[in-house]
């Protein structure tokens, strides 16, 4: 039953060539499937690069963060303390250095998830060496 209904409601009404309302459609209306994509799917098509965020939100960083400096320096060099597009430069400043400490730790996190990685196959293969000699 629940998938039936997932289905009914990934499924759109096609749109016809002419819109006219006041006349009636000559045929049955046909209907558009939308797939669903799974994980797997998913990291074909990227490639594996949805596991690199901080790859991402580095650039997008620094050039939020490049323009909140720049709208923030404009509005205090015209003394417009308060105003509306202080207020702007102010949030895109705050706004890039969110996403550049957002991506440092992503990659912080990535780097110790690789050392503790490292640390088990060498404690293996350690392990696996002294059974060897013994």
């Amino acid at each position: 039953m629940p998938e039936n209904a997932l289905q009914d409601a990934m499924r759109t009404q096609a749109p016809h060539e002419k819109a006219n309302h006041h006349e009636r459609p000559a045929g049955p209306e046909t209907t558009v499937n939308i797939p669903l994509v799974n994980e797997v799917q998913l990291t074909a098509a990227t490639g594996g690069a949805e596991l690199s965020c901080y790859r991402c939100t580095v650039p997008f960083g620094v050039v939020v963060l490049i323009a909140g400096v720049v709208v923030t320096a404009v509005a205090y060099s015209f003394n417009s303390h308060g105003s509306t597009i202080s207020y702007f430069g102010l949030v895109l400043l705050s706004a890039g250095l969110v996403l550049l400490a957002s991506s440092a730790t992503c990659w912080r996190l990535r780097l110790e998830r690789k050392k503790e990685r490292r640390r088990e196959s060498q404690t293996t293969l350690v392990a696996g060496h002294r059974s060897i000699f013994t």
